[in-house]
């Protein structure tokens, strides 16, 4: 008989939401830990990691995506996190599986898993797994899982609490994205146990040399339209490239939507980044690409990810048709989110 899911109330106390969780777990058990390695989920899977010492068998923290980000790369070694990648990975060795920061349903490679808990601060797309901690409202899932380490009474080593307070940092932009109370109130617990020395260690690393080409192609290929920079980069060699660069055009003094999109593998990336009190960047990812793919995310940031076997061929076949339907898919789903912004429903 399957387990109905336990979405846990707003009104539960830390110490409840912590009981609850615990009580998924057992002494024997051996637990995959899943994450899209980015900051805050490298930070969320050790606090997940910690929160579990001594309550069970074994915990392993296994990554879907390709890690180059230098950022990344710096983080992992820097706080000495053993990582497995998740293609390598037989599911059926492990009696209990987590994600966290992301979705069963956001990595592929998870499909058809049965997760037992699921702590994410994306919007609510799981409904099926028996513990459930998702709130969209907070900057950073790291914030959520300071709060439980602070239920716990654990006090996070030197390593951990920088890795969390990176994690929101991150994901919050220093606060200019999305965040609340909560966020800060994290980010100021953790902060007497950081090694600022790390965090800037990390953040100065956040570059290749490969990774300049891409700018310069980045450059000749941007359209600008009022505040708007859009690009299509064709074929790339990592999805993170996207990210770096949209968040470049965001330092552009006069650029509040930055939207970057390339082809990885045998998938369209699209990453969106906004600044406006009426601009949403999760759905116009998700009016713009959703009925194609995965679509979604926050205010300020968002992400479309969509199989090219699922666009028309017609689109493939002919240099310059995917370009076009990506700026023409990008420009009508803005239309649709200027709209709705200012209080107009157009027809479906």
């Amino acid at each position: 008989m399957p387990v109905k899911p336990q979405v846990l109330p707003r009104s539960s106390t830390l110490i409840e939401r912590l009981n609850r969780l615990y009580a998924h777990f057992h002494s024997d058990d051996r637990v995959l830990i899943v994450i899209n390695a980015d900051p805050d989920a490298i930070a969320s899977a050790m606090a997940l990691k910690r929160l579990l010492w001594r309550r069970v068998g074994t915990v392993t923290i296994a990554h879907s995506n390709v890690i180059k980000r230098p950022d990344n790369l710096t983080m992992i070694k820097q706080v000495k996190l053993p990582l497995t990648r998740l293609g390598d990975i037989h599911v059926k060795e492990y009696s209990r599986l987590a994600i966290v920061d992301s979705q069963p349903r956001h990595i592929e490679l998870c499909a058809g898993w049965a997760f037992h808990v699921v702590i994410d601060h994306h919007p609510l797309v799981t409904k099926d797994a028996p513990f459930l901690d998702v709130r969209p409202e907070y900057g950073a899932t790291s914030s959520i899982m300071t709060e439980y380490l602070r239920a716990a009474r654990i006090k996070p080593s030197r390593n951990l609490a920088t890795a969390l307070f990176y994690g929101i940092k991150t994901d919050t932009n220093n606060f200019v994205r999305q965040g609340q109370i909560e966020d800060m109130r994290a980010f100021r617990l953790l902060f007497p146990q950081v090694n600022q020395n790390l965090v800037r260690k990390i953040e100065n690393s956040g570059i290749t040399r490969a990774a300049l080409k891409y700018f310069r192609e980045a450059l000749d290929r941007v359209k600008i339209r009022k505040e708007q920079a859009v690009v299509y980069m064709g074929r790339i060699d990592n999805p993170d490239t996207l990210v770096i660069l949209a968040d470049f055009f965001m330092a552009v003094d006069d650029i509040n939507t930055s939207i970057v999109a390339g082809i990885f593998k045998d998938q369209l990336v699209v990453i969106f980044r906004v600044i406006g009190l009426r601009k949403n960047a999760g759905r116009h990812a998700v009016r713009a690409f959703g009925a194609y793919g995965s679509a979604g995310g926050h205010k300020a940031m968002a992400r479309a990810e969509v199989p090219l076997a699922k666009l028309d061929q017609k689109l493939l076949a002919k240099e310059g048709n995917l370009e076009r339907f990506i700026y023409r898919r990008i420009r009508e789903g803005g239309r649709t989110e200027q709209l709705k912004s200012e209080g107009h429903h157009p027809a479906s």
